[in-house]
């Protein structure tokens, strides 16, 4: 008992002598102290007849501190000093200036609400004004708004768009819709400075005497701005000649002798000998996507003649099926050469002059044959070319993830099942259509993009999905899943980082093609 007395006795003592002070805890459960709000609870504590004692410990505490330098304890006993103060303040006084305070901010609130439905209820009747003005609606834009609003409204031009918008990312998150609204897939009102600064670059790049190719590869390999893809993507596919002046007679020859071709080609389409070759083209063109362009007669009409024009001067491949893909992405791109409207695919491309048509047919038929120039043997009989190509995928990927190929080896899934398609029609039938332009874009910058830089971005594809395909337990489900991936949401970002290691993958086999062998 001694001992325990002497021990209470010790450190009352020394609590006298030893400075010190509890720190509030800030966080969650404990907010940062108010005396407004902490003010009444001081009063109402009963207070010991010790009073004074207290302030003696404060005054001691406050003469030790003001003796002391601390460089990282400077204003600290601000709590203390306001909790001082405020037990001195009359508890209704406190209360009524809360009160006013609240009532105040609320006000400013619904203010500020009110002024962003007026902001919004604008923007609705200005984007249905352009709408109606327009060729088509400005759907991502609206995409946008609604992303930033949580109140639903009964408009009908929101609901129109809404369906319209399916193929875009339903959610608020500034980065994904940053990411959809690139400038290397639609329009924007206004130009991030980045993005001004890489226009800047490529217009710099387009205005000399003699374009730079090399210098054009290395900047188009992260994307083309889409004011500037068309001239972009016709002197990468080398439809057009570096040379700026040679550029206006050499479309003016290249348009005239495609029509030629058409004039001497197109009306044997009902002769024996190519009857099948144009019903497979007329079967095939429904099919191809994006939905909505591809149910205007003026442009099944064009792509009929692209298509029955080529097979009839290819006849080493003649027509296959998965060609007609290919050429919607030129179509895509140069229609908006001409046009100011975010998504051709809602626009009436028989609204536009009989002579821009034209153009945009020729310029659609020569660039198509530029990329299938590379990659031809794809499309020869037995199509010898995907098969080589699917193979290496196979010795690719085995070496690169080897869990992944012994998961799929396992469940008796053939590579052939679904990466047929993918090198077929160039991945086109897994993204949506604006990745598949943002896709082109590195794939005309790379050296062979089309032949070669293509399966390693297949691999890197595969190995995307890992996780998914190794939760698969079934060959039916494993299947489904790769011929049906859940890409619908994807936009620029996502491509940037399948190309990035698509890229790191060809550096590291491209050179030793031994290493992915076993």
């Amino acid at each position: 008992m001694a001992s325990d007395g002497g021990r209470k006795q010790f450190w009352k003592r020394s609590g006298a002598k030893v400075p010190g002070s509890i720190q509030h805890v800030y966080g969650a459960q404990h907010p940062p102290f108010d005396p407004l709000l902490h003010g009444t609870l001081i009063k109402t504590v009963s207070k010991p007849p010790t009073t004074p004692v207290k302030l003696k410990k404060v005054s001691t505490f406050q003469e030790f501190e003001s003796n002391t330098s601390d460089a990282w304890d400077l204003g600290d006993d601000d709590d203390e000093l306001l909790a001082i103060a405020a037990e001195n303040l009359n508890t209704e006084v406190v209360m009524e200036t809360a009160h006013k305070v609240i009532q105040n901010h609320s006000k400013l609130q619904e203010q500020h609400k009110l002024q962003e439905e007026q902001l919004q209820e604008e923007k609705q009747v200005e984007s249905s004004e352009l709408s109606s003005i327009a060729y088509g609606d400005n759907r991502l834009v609206k995409s946008v708004s609604e992303g930033h609003t949580s109140s639903s409204s009964d408009n009908a031009s929101e609901n129109s768009f809404m369906q319209r918008s399916q193929s875009l990312p339903q959610t608020s998150t500034p980065p994904l819709v940053s990411g959809m609204i690139d400038h290397n897939t639609s329009v924007t009102p206004a130009l991030t400075e980045r993005e001004a600064s890489r226009l800047d670059k490529f217009k710099q790049l387009l205005a000399g005497p003699n374009t730079d190719l090399e210098e054009l590869r290395k900047l188009s390999w992260s994307g083309i701005p889409k004011q500037v893809r068309p001239i972009a993507w016709k002197l990468l596919s080398g439809y057009l000649p570096a040379n700026v002046d040679r550029r206006e007679s050499t479309l003016q020859r290249k348009r005239k002798e495609y029509f030629a071709f058409v004039e001497q080609y197109y009306d044997s389409r009902n002769d024996e000998s190519h009857q099948d070759t144009y019903r497979q083209i007329h079967i095939d063109i429904p099919r191809m996507s994006p939905e909505v362009l591809r149910l205007q007669p003026k442009v099944t009409e064009i792509f009929e003649r692209i298509l029955f024009i080529w097979a009839i001067r290819h006849p080493a491949s003649g027509y296959v099926q998965g060609i007609n893909d290919l050429v919607t992405p030129f179509f895509v791109v140069f229609v908006c050469e001409y046009i100011e409207e975010e998504e051709v695919e809602n626009f009436d491309v028989s609204s536009l002059p009989e002579e821009v048509l034209q153009n945009i047919e020729a310029d659609s038929y020569w660039c198509m044959s530029k990329l299938l120039d590379g990659i031809q043997d794809n499309y020869t009989f037995a199509q010898p070319g995907i098969q080589k190509k699917v193979k290496m995928l196979e010795e690719l990927v085995s070496r690169i993830d080897e869990q992944v190929h012994r998961h799929l080896d396992q469940h008796e899934v053939k590579y052939l099942q679904f990466a047929f398609r993918w090198m077929n029609n160039l991945l086109m039938r897994e993204v949506p259509l604006r990745c598949t332009i943002r896709l082109w874009d590195t794939y005309q910058s790379e050296p062979e993009g089309f032949s070669h830089f293509h399966l390693y971005v297949c691999a890197a594809f595969l190995v995307r999905w890992r996780k998914e395909i190794l939760e698969e337990k079934d060959f039916q489900e494993l299947l489904i899943f790769l011929q049906n991936l859940p890409t619908i949401h994807w936009g620029n970002e996502e491509i940037s980082v399948l190309l990035a290691e698509a890229y790191r993958l060809k550096f590291a086999f491209a050179d030793a093609p031994n290493h992915y062998k076993k």
